[in-house]
C-alpha cells in the first residue's frame, strides 16, 4: 500500500472572515484528488484544521499511510502535541483530527514552507473558493 502525501491549506480574509479550506492528495508524482470548500465566516486556524480533517476523511478511502503537510506551524505543532491548545474550539478540531488517526497505521503531520508548490496550489484553490462567495 502506498504512502500518500496530503497538502492542505486554509484561508480567511480579515481573520475572521470569509474562509475556505483545500487539500491535494498526491501519490508519488500524481495528484489523485483535489478539493476545496467554503466555510462562511471563520478564522484562518479553523480553516487550516478543517482542511486537514476533510483530507484525512478522504484519504482513508485510498490508503493506511499518510504524510500531511501544512504551512501552519501552529496547527501542526498543536496536532503533534508540541503546543498547548488554549481555545476550546481548536481543542475540538484537534480532537476531530485525533478521531481520524486510527484509520491510518501511520500518519505524520509535517510543517512546510508556503513556498512548497502543492501548498501554493492549495492556497490558490482556497482563494478561488472564497472569490466565488465574495459579493
Amino acid at each position: 500500500m502506498n504512502r500518500l502525501q496530503i497538502y492542505t491549506d486554509g484561508a480567511s480574509r480579515n481573520n475572521p472572515g470569509k474562509a475556505a479550506w483545500a487539500y491535494i492528495i498526491v501519490d508519488g508524482m500524481s495528484v489523485i484528488k483535489k478539493r476545496s470548500g467554503y466555510m462562511g465566516i471563520a478564522t484562518n486556524n479553523v480553516a487550516e484544521y478543517m482542511a486537514i480533517i476533510k483530507a484525512l476523511a478522504e484519504a482513508k478511502k485510498y490508503t493506511k499511510m499518510v504524510e500531511v503537510y501544512s504551512d501552519s506551524q501552529l496547527v501542526i505543532n498543536q496536532i503533534n502535541g508540541k503546543y498547548r491548545i488554549n481555545l476550546s474550539h481548536l481543542q475540538d478540531l484537534c480532537a476531530q483530527v485525533n478521531k481520524l488517526r486510527p484509520n491510518f497505521s501511520q500518519a505524520q503531520f509535517i510543517n512546510v514552507s508556503r513556498d512548497n508548490s502543492y501548498i501554493k496550489e492549495a492556497d490558490k484553490l482556497c482563494n478561488r473558493c472564497i472569490d466565488k462567495h465574495v459579493n
